[in-house]
């Protein structure tokens, strides 16, 4: 391929596309693919900045960059890993995103996929950085069979099928981790199941046998992916590495990531709890002998993404002394500010509001009888960030706060 410093071209790849003349020294195919590694180097710039960085990197095509991991993620499942020398097999490599941040400490790692044109442009951009991975055009189930022992597996299972269409059980995903599981918990002693936030955790952990740690991982309140990690049964005994060792019951990670870029030295935040901690804790709800806390200047509380997806409903509102609005309304209330809350907080300026039109505010509802749409069309709310009106369920009652963002 004709090098061509994509670091100094400003244009977009679609406005590229309109001026084939001007790269006629190029053929069809090298064009394509400069076109290719402008619009991958323009996307990469936010999602993984180190790779934006570096010369002569080459790109996949826009559907593999918009679907592998960030540089944030794929950071976060290096901290993962042993502290000590280990080797790492990647299943599923995809665009190498996930191989590269892992693979940093490893003494070898082994990057597997079927897909040729992905094989091509990982072994380009790897041979200097990291010369200890090794590539492997083939499928993960046939390298799976014969592959030596590794420290850890790392896989990140296809969730469409073969019409495109998108699947939520594991046992639906490709390839199917319930039918290989045996063979992977013979070859590894750590194994880093990718998947969707979409899919149902419950359920994956059903089929699945053994004691799995679940981080869901939230970039700016969004959740991103969602981890499962097995440490087989011979590496709970007291004399395996300590990094092994883990409880009976896995525990979740509910990880809210402050920052795209990693390098900015933001501290995730991570709550983290077992199951059975959050079944078995009391919290306060809201009945009528607590009006005082709806009260103006009282403050309400909705937990980051990652907790409310890790379902924390009861251990969040122990740990920071608040008392939930209703069992299936995860807002909080308090009459004091609490400060250092993962999540968002508003001010009540307004209780139980009825017969107020024509403010401007944004909307937000939780278990709420009106959506977001219909509640500003009765009200004629007018779009504003300063203010908010909150619609939720205060016990058994729907109730409308004006409020404002604090935090």
């Amino acid at each position: 391929m004709e090098t061509i410093n994509i670091h100094t071209i400003t244009l977009s790849a679609d406005e590229l596309a309109l001026q084939r003349k001007r790269f006629a020294h190029l053929t069809d195919e090298q064009f394509r693919f400069m076109l290719q590694r402008v619009d991958g180097h323009q996307r990469a710039k936010d999602k993984l900045p180190t790779f934006a960085t570096i010369e002569d990197w080459w790109y996949p095509v826009r559907l593999s960059c918009e679907q592998c991991s960030s540089e944030a993620t794929a950071r976060y499942k290096s901290s993962l890993l042993p502290s000590t020398p280990f080797t790492l097999t990647d299943l599923t490599g995809g665009y190498g995103v996930d191989t590269y941040f892992m693979s940093e400490h490893a003494t070898h790692a082994h990057y597997v996929e079927r897909n040729e044109d992905l094989c091509k442009i990982v072994a380009h951009n790897f041979q200097t950085p990291r010369p200890q991975i090794h590539i492997h055009n083939t499928d993960a189930i046939h390298y799976l069979q014969d592959m030596p022992s590794c420290d850890v597996i790392y896989l990140d299972p296809a969730r469409r099928d073969q019409h495109g269409g998108k699947v939520f059980r594991l046992e639906d995903c490709e390839p199917n981790v319930v039918n290989i599981l045996s063979t992977l918990r013979s070859k590894s002693k750590l194994i880093i199941i990718k998947l969707s936030p979409m899919l149902d955790i419950t359920q994956a952990l059903q089929s699945l046998e053994g004691t799995w740690d679940v981080h869901i991982i939230a970039i700016k309140n969004e959740v991103k992916e969602v981890l499962l990690v097995s440490y087989p049964n011979p590496y709970h005994s007291d004399t395996s590495p300590k990094e092994y060792q883990r409880d009976t019951e896995g525990r979740v990670y509910a990880t809210n990531l402050l920052s795209t870029t990693p390098l900015t030295g933001d501290v995730p935040f991570i709550f983290s709890f077992t199951r059975d901690e959050e079944r078995e804790a009391t919290c306060q709800y809201f009945d009528t002998s607590l009006q005082h806390l709806t009260q103006t200047g009282t403050y309400i509380y909705e937990p980051n993404a990652a907790i409310i997806k890790a379902g924390a409903f009861k251990l969040i509102a122990r740990q920071y002394s608040l008392c939930k609005m209703a069992p299936n309304t995860h807002l909080y209330l308090s009459q004091q500010f609490v400060e250092n809350f993962p999540g968002r907080v508003w001010q009540i300026l307004e209780s139980n509001i009825k017969n107020v039109k024509n403010i401007h505010a944004s909307i937000l509802t939780r278990n709420y009888p009106l959506t977001p749409e219909q509640l500003r069309k009765k009200l004629k709310i007018k779009d504003d960030n300063i203010h908010t009106v909150i619609g939720v369920r205060l016990g058994e009652k729907p109730t409308l706060f004006l409020a404002k963002r604090i935090h």
